[in-house]
């Protein structure tokens, strides 16, 4: 992974200087809290319901176990011993004090991490596939160019300021695992036909009030040229997007009222002009000093199979539901990725504590050359295990908590943190999310149900993701009441779809029976192999709503 150089090293402390003496400031009152916002939201500092909350950035999703240690250090002495990781692959804390606030992030500087531009109006913490460099699907590993995008763009002067905040991802597997046509730019690596390597990008999508899939506007831009084809859309973003109106104000608004030919004509004549200009061109010799901090670490030659794990399956129901579930396929024989769920009944989806992110960096350390991811769904993954270590990891695990077998079932669902944290929030998410864990917690019952992708939020902000859920669930307030919209037939893959309102909402004691109706209606209907999202496809919106109304009488309204 990438390491600090000492230029990094004196950027990023200088900065939690300066940023100690905002807050010095403005603890004696010579800042105001309106003139120390554009301040804090530099440093990923925001004002919550009931306290600030920090955001530290997580580039690629990618940490080493040393600082997953320094963030369970954090979540001890300066929060209330847990950490929420995000859908931008980010951690937050959402209970630091004012005054230890430059504390952390010095803490985080002596590890090589930071929080700045994890929030303001700016390119925000670039994010990847969470397999980079190990799956077998990958034709090439976009980490290089993930960080080489990070260190051009963070403190770009042109991109400190811009209309609304900007989301980048990059994949560069056959199979989207990054949600690249819901960000504001999305980038797959591909090989041209001479093996070099240039990306197709996408442009205008993402969630919020106006959810949009992005816009191809160029199907091969060579490596060299990422950076000045980069800088072209951005600076069309910059002159064109609009900064009356910030509900108008995301690229994908721009691309949408301009339509994708005529903002993909802008950005050709601005690449042009800057090409002429002398934009920096990315050289080899750049790519080269940045890939070689992504070299693939010192894999054994393993056999293929292990019977010991074989012998465990067909042993074990509780081992082969984990590994059916939980563990991938990695391009090295032998080897194997494993996902740890942050998904439990009773814990907030992306929540750790303290001595369990102490113990996942220890087994990072025992089990996979001391990394860790995190993933966009909000959980972990040791990317690199031998076959033979399963048993003894998932034992392991088991102990933690994080061991539960529901990597793509209903219970791995997503989920913002809502009304209980959020100043946005309409709506409390996380106890709804409780509900439907513990509605659902037969295992026999979400295997039969197979790949289902629920996600909720608790407003229109969308942190939840509910617009891209086979089932998405959008907390809403009607008079000061809460309810809960639900919205089917999303995704977030390569086949991108936006899911449509069903109907009226629920108030919160009728959601988890609506999803069951639903879920049974599914059951119903579906034929052999399908998804819930294949099944909807297929049959449409009105059977289900047909059965999920039928005989309720709804105490919310048609929002």
């Amino acid at each position: 992974m990438y390491k600090y150089d000492d230029y990094d090293q004196r950027i990023i402390n200088e900065r939690v200087a300066q940023f100690r003496g905002q807050v010095e400031r403005r603890l004696s009152g010579e800042l105001t809290e309106e003139e120390f916002r554009p301040l804090r939201l530099q440093n990923g500092l925001y004002l919550q319901l009931h306290a600030y909350m920090l955001r530290v950035a997580v580039p690629y999703g990618l940490l080493s176990s040393d600082q997953m240690r320094m963030l369970a250090r954090i979540a001890t002495k300066y929060d209330r011993g847990y950490g929420h990781f995000t859908t931008r692959q980010n951690i937050q804390y959402n209970w630091p004090a004012l005054d230890k606030v430059p504390d952390i992030l010095s803490d985080l500087a002596s590890v090589e991490m930071h929080a700045v531009q994890t929030s303001g109006n700016c390119i925000r913490n670039i994010s990847a596939d969470q397999y980079a460099g190990v799956a077998p699907d990958e034709v090439v590993d976009p980490r290089p160019y993930a960080e080489i995008m990070r260190q051009w763009s963070t403190f770009h002067p042109e991109f400190a300021h811009l209309p609304r905040k900007f989301k980048m991802a990059f994949t560069g597997a056959t199979k989207d695992r990054a949600a690249i046509l819901y960000h504001d730019i999305g980038y797959r690596a591909v090989p041209g036909k001479n093996g070099e390597v240039g990306f197709e990008v996408y442009v205008g999508g993402g969630m919020g009030r106006t959810p949009m899939i992005g816009k191809l506007i160029n199907k091969f831009v060579p490596e060299k040229d990422l950076l000045t084809y980069t800088e072209a859309i951005m600076r069309v973003y910059n002159q064109f997007g609009r900064r009356d109106n910030k509900y108008k104000a995301r690229i994908k608004i721009l691309v949408h009222e301009l339509k994708p030919e005529e903002f993909t004509r802008r950005v050709d004549e601005e690449w042009q002009n800057l090409q002429a200009e002398g934009g920096v061109i990315l050289d080899q010799a750049e790519i080269d000093r940045v890939k070689a901090y992504f070299t693939e670490p010192d894999y054994e030659t393993l056999p293929a199979k292990s019977s010991r794990v074989d012998q465990l399956l067909a042993d074990n129901r509780d081992f082969s539901w984990w590994y059916k579930n939980n563990v991938t396929t990695h391009k090295k024989p032998g080897y194997a990725i494993v996902v740890v769920s942050l998904k439990k009944p009773g814990v907030p989806p992306g929540d750790a504590t303290d001595d369990q992110m102490m113990a996942v960096a220890d087994l990072a350390d025992e089990f996979s050359f001391g990394e860790i991811r995190t993933t966009h769904e909000q959980n972990l993954v040791l990317a690199d295990v031998k076959l033979e270590d399963l048993p003894e990891l998932w034992e392991k695990l088991k102990g933690l908590g994080f061991a539960s077998p529901n990597i793509g079932t209903l219970q791995d669902m997503i989920c913002c943190p809502g009304l209980d944290f959020c100043t946005l929030a309409n709506a409390r998410s996380i106890p709804v999310a409780d509900r439907i864990s513990n509605f659902f917690d037969d295992m026999d019952y979400l295997y039969d149900l197979g790949e289902l992708k629920l996600k909720m939020s608790g407003c229109i902000n969308a942190c939840g993701h509910h617009h891209v859920g086979h089932i998405g669930i959008l907390g809403v307030n009607k008079k000061g009441t809460e309810y809960y919209q639900i919205t089917l037939g999303g995704s977030a893959e390569d086949d991108a779809s936006i899911g449509k309102i069903m109907g009226p909402a629920f108030d919160e004691e009728e959601i988890v029976p609506a999803v069951d109706r639903l879920l049974k209606t599914y059951l119903e209907v579906r034929e052999e192999g399908e998804r819930f999202l294949d099944t909807y496809r297929r049959v449409g919106m009105d059977v289900f709503k047909e059965q999920v109304y039928e005989d309720v009488s709804l105490k919310g309204a048609a929002l």
